[in-house]
């Protein structure tokens, strides 16, 4: 079994009866006290963040993880259909698992699907920077150009992102899919 001296940032962990990502540890060994390790851990289920320290040296439970690439197929109600691109198995997962990225998915595009012990799906996770077309925007208002204005835009995704008053329908745009952001303008 895996003791504290084998943690590594990124590592999953089951803590506490759930599975939890070392966001950060540190060895302490403080004078005459007996030494410990500081943990950051980031709950995989709720996104909880949380901070506690363990005895230099106890045992840790480090949980066995694969990452598989998926392609997006389709959206179903409330499901969302993946194809794993090894063995061609159809996979649907839940609205609260696939969460906000859903909104920069496009047919046919390639995702990560994180899988533990080998059955047990945790997550799946879009690129981080995707493609769109814009298919409908404000039209830009003479005169606003003092000041860098921004305008909505609807991507062909659905997804509304603020982008530069000079956009137009049609224009392919690079956005960061952690924030929702617009980039750049793409060239075909």
């Amino acid at each position: 079994m895996a003791t504290t001296s084998d943690l590594r940032r990124g590592m999953l962990i089951r803590y506490n009866n759930d599975v939890w990502r070392v966001v950060d540890f540190q060895h302490i060994a403080p004078g005459n006290w007996r030494a410990m390790t500081r943990l950051k851990l980031k709950n995989l289920n709720n996104g909880k963040v949380l901070e506690d320290r363990m005895r230099a040296g106890d045992d840790i439970d480090v949980v066995q993880s694969e990452t598989r690439t998926i392609q997006y197929l389709y959206q179903d109600g409330n499901t969302y259909n993946f194809m794993d691109t090894e063995n061609f198995e159809q996979i649907a997962l839940d609205e609260d698992i696939v969460g906000d990225q859903a909104q920069f998915m496009k047919e046919n595009e390639m995702c990560d699907l994180l899988v533990l012990d080998g059955t047990k799906i945790a997550g799946m996770q879009i690129p981080t920077f995707v493609t769109l077309r814009v298919t409908s925007t404000d039209v830009a208002v003479r005169g606003d150009t003092a000041t860098n204005v921004l305008k909505d835009c609807v991507l062909e995704t659905g997804a509304v992102v603020k982008g530069p008053s000079f956009l137009k329908e049609g224009d392919l745009l690079k956005i960061d899919t952690r924030t929702g952001e617009y980039l750049e303008r793409v060239k075909e």
